[in-house]
């Protein structure tokens, strides 16, 4: 199957990568995950196993720029008493 091999820190940087889809829109929680995601992505990073640690640091990378403007947007709102 296209699955083998899929083991320690392989796998967990393309599982984080699901949970970043949905963590964003909680900046408390999108952060921590999309950090975490993007260290494993980084370390999970070597051959043979090189396409979910890719898809991870790039999940990691959108759900960061998300948690961030998600945040800041809710900041702005937050300071100026619109929220």
């Amino acid at each position: 199957t296209g699955l083998t091999g899929l083991t320690g820190l392989t796998g967990l940087t393309g599982l984080t990568g699901l949970i970043r889809l949905i963590a964003w829109f909680i900046p408390l929680f999108g952060l921590p995950i999309c950090l975490t995601g993007l260290i494993l992505g980084i370390k999970g990073n070597k051959p043979p196993n090189t396409g979910f640690p890719i898809m991870g640091i790039t999940l990691s990378i959108i759900g960061l720029v998300l948690t961030i403007i998600n945040s800041t947007i809710g900041a702005y709102l937050g300071a100026t008493g619109q929220l």
